[in-house]
């Protein structure tokens, strides 16, 4: 992780100090820096310190009217400081009420990374180019209620006219945050790594990206190209700024349970496990569970938190390693609620206090207000102390040893100025041991096996869970989790009568949450209709037939930073221009590709209770309805495509391999749309990817039978089933497939 110690040595402070020489050369208004490299040309006007960047002849970054940087408010002129040829150039800036700094600036293939060195610590800095549009990523950011309701905007994945400059974790549902904003349409993205508070822009007159308190050197990239080679750029600096990307879990990729969800607060051993169970029995193919709340001793008060590490209640859960084994036994991983706060009277708070793992205010442990959760007045971990690292992973530990295997990370806090990335080291840690993480909070980094979106419940807008997920794709953390299908019902937060709107709302969220990475099951189906019960199963096994194809995609993911287990069109198609504009409260268009197969289209958002139907856009190719078989050409949107509360919002395309669990085995499905197409599958225990070659007839033109030969050329026998072919496959090999009119 990059230090981030206030200060500079005075060797730094010194060769900041600009010469007479050199401000002389500063003179003429013309002067200027132009670099060149792999394709990129870099211009500054130094006397006003404007910038720009073309690619391939092509003006990308444009440069704004009157600045290019701003320190502490005011504008910085440049000169060149030693070094400035090819594709680098060090450079000194005065500002015009004084400061002063260092600039260097490097040209990459596909990559540009200016690193500012304020003179000054603590000073504000800025870069300002001119606009573009459309923009998305931003994290949670995007779908937070501020920018929602901005010149009243509805939710929209486009952030285009998002303004914050206080850009920081903790303000209303943002708590996964990244400052990485993507224009695929102009290809290009860039990024400001700080995890201290920021400044965000991003307008079609306008884009800046700051820090409000520079606290040592300041790294701002920009990265070139398509977004494949964008995002795997954008993976690079992730790993090498020590924000990792890890491989994530199979097992996480499965279908879930919460008992939040499920129960709310009346979680005991009994009622725990006779959910699991009912569920079980009733044919949902549960991969792994939460016992999220209550199973901490209720009295007294001071335990009453999710870190009692190693403390459970012994009236509510009398034998925790019998009840964990019980489920270990069914082959689900169990996972609890992990937090970084202490109680300050709590049974470990008194040791970590005075051994200096808190963070500190005056000298001495800050004491946070606990007037959400927890209740009382809390200490908070610090862990980027190693020792206070290690010392939480001990206590850890104390839950590991009954056999809990996994953690769904949390901690609700509102602006309280702290650091992005405060979870991040634990989380690091918790994903090195092999444990299974849920991520709620951090900082650019996919360090945990899903990421989730903030509660997701039935009285709130419906429009927000669409718009964050999406974002989160854009933003480079696609393992989304929409949390529990239905939302915490136990809360008491809303009415829970069995309305028509309510059975709709679980329909139709669990055929939306069925799509992503992962999804859960809490409020009992059994409680419902006999139909909504049908569908949630239904979307439940959904799920688990694809998850070996989502989790090949989630494997690609971490090997080259492309979103492709979610992927939204303008990233997947961005040179298609029906591709943009439909992610948001009024289009509703809330589609994405999974893989280069599947695109995902659910009809879902606020109008759910009363939509029937829905405008998909289906981009180049043949696609082919999930459930019926249909084809349709590709460049059309279907125009009002009934969409019944129990159909399967899918269609295949693209290469048209996936894939999935059938009757207990793993198939490779080939769906008969491609023309000419290839793919890569990973199998979910790893090893050597499977290529695969299909070679269909013309477009347009029904399959009658195909032909699999491996990489020897033996033949591979195949099965119609669900409208594709399907055989099973084995890691490494290669297969061709022709297909026959």
């Amino acid at each position: 992780m990059r230090n981030w110690a206030i200060g500079f040595s005075t060797a730094l402070v010194a060769a900041v100090l600009i010469s007479s020489a050199t401000a002389a050369y500063a003179a003429s208004p013309t002067d200027g820096v132009v670099l060149k490299g792999g394709g990129i040309v870099f211009r500054m006007n130094l006397n006003n310190g404007r910038y720009s960047f073309d690619v391939d002849s092509r003006a990308v970054v444009t440069a704004e009217s009157a600045a290019g940087v701003i320190l502490a408010g005011s504008p910085v002129s440049f000169v060149r400081d030693g070094k400035c040829a090819a594709s680098e150039c060090h450079l000194a800036g005065t500002s015009a009420a004084g400061g002063r700094m260092k600039l260097v600036v490097k040209l990459l293939p596909h990559r540009a990374e200016l690193i500012a060195m304020p003179l000054h610590v603590g000073d504000e800095l800025r870069f300002v180019t001119a606009g573009a549009t459309p923009a998305y990523g931003l994290g949670d950011h995007a779908a937070d209620t501020h920018f929602s309701t901005l010149d009243n905007k509805q939710y929209n994945a486009d952030v285009t006219g998002f303004v914050d400059d206080e850009f920081l974790s903790g303000q209303g549902t943002t708590r996964l945050v990244s400052n990485f904003i993507i224009f695929p349409r102009q290809q290009f993205a860039e990024l400001l790594v700080d995890p201290s508070m920021k400044i965000v822009h991003c307008s079609a007159a306008q884009i800046v990206q700051g820090v409000v308190h520079a606290g040592g050197p300041v790294h701002f990239y920009y990265f070139f190209g398509d977004p494949h080679q964008i995002y795997a750029q954008y993976l690079d600096v992730r790993n090498a700024e020590g924000y990792r990307v890890f491989k994530p879990k199979y097992q996480a990729f499965g279908v879930g349970w919460e008992a939040f969800g499920a129960l709310g607060w009346n979680t005991n051993h009994q009622t725990v496990q006779e959910s699991v169970d009912h569920y079980i029995a009733d044919g949902f193919p549960l991969k792994w569970i939460v016992i999220g709340s209550g199973f901490w001793p209720s009295k007294p008060d001071e335990m009453h938190e999710t870190t009692s590490f190693g403390l459970w209640d012994h009236e509510k859960y009398p034998d925790p390693s019998g009840l964990i084994r019980h489920f270990r036994d069914e082959h689900l991983d169990v996972l609890l609620g992990l937090r970084i706060t202490f109680i300050t009277t709590g049974p470990y708070s008194a040791e970590g206090a005075a051994k200096g793992y808190f963070l500190m205010k005056d000298g001495k442990p800050q004491e946070f207000d606990g007037s959400f959760w927890p209740k009382l007045p809390y200490f908070l971990l610090d862990a980027h102390n190693p020792a206070a690292l290690d010392w939480y992973m001990g206590l850890v530990k104390r839950w590991q040893d009954f056999g809990v295997n996994g953690w769904k990370e949390d901690y609700f806090y509102k602006s309280l100025g702290l650091r992005d990335d405060k979870v991040d080291p634990i989380n690091d840690r918790l994903m090195q041991q092999g444990q299974l993480v849920i991520e709620r909070n951090g900082y650019l980094s996919s360090n945990g096996d899903l990421q989730r979106i903030n509660d997701f419940n039935y009285e709130q807008n419906q429009d927000r869970g669409p718009v964050n997920g999406l974002s989160l794709a854009y933003s480079g953390l696609p393992l989304v989790y929409p949390d529990i299908v239905g939302g915490t019902f136990g809360e008491n937060q809303f009415a829970t009568a069995r309305t028509p709107k309510m059975e709709t709302y679980m329909m139709r969220n669990a055929q939306w949450a069925a799509l992503h990475s992962s999804m859960s099951m809490g409020e009992p189906p059994w409680t419902f209709s006999p139909q909504v019960a049908k569908v949630m199963l239904q979307a439940a096994k959904l799920h688990a037939q694809l998850a070996p194809y989502i989790y090949s995609n989630a494997q690609r993911f971490a090997h080259d930073g492309y979103p492709w287990t979610m992927t939204p069109l303008p990233i997947a198609f961005p040179n298609d221009p029906n591709a943009y504009g439909r992610e948001n409260a009024t289009d509703r268009g809330y589609e994405w590709m999974i893989g280069d197969a599947l695109l995902a289209a659910p009809l879902y958002g606020n109008d759910y209770a009363t939509a029937a139907s829905r405008d998909i856009y289906l981009p180049a190719g043949e696609w082919m309805d999930f459930d019926t078989g249909k084809l349709y050409s590709g460049n059309q949107t279907l125009k009002n495509f009934e969409m019944p509360v129990d159909k399967t919002p899918l269609f295949a395309g693209g290469s048209g391999v996936t894939l999935e669990e059938r009757g207990g085995k793993l198939l490779l499905c080939i769906y008969p749309v491609a023309t000419h197409a290839s793919a890569d599958i990973t199998l979910p225990e790893g090893g050597q990817p499977i290529h695969i070659e299909v070679n269909g007839p013309p477009a347009g033109t029904p399959w009658t039978a195909i032909s699999v030969k491996d990489r020897e050329g033996h033949t591979i026998a195949t099965q119609m089933s669900k409208h594709a072919f399907t055989f099973s496959p084995k890691a490494g090999n290669s297969y061709r497939i022709c297909a026959r009119p």
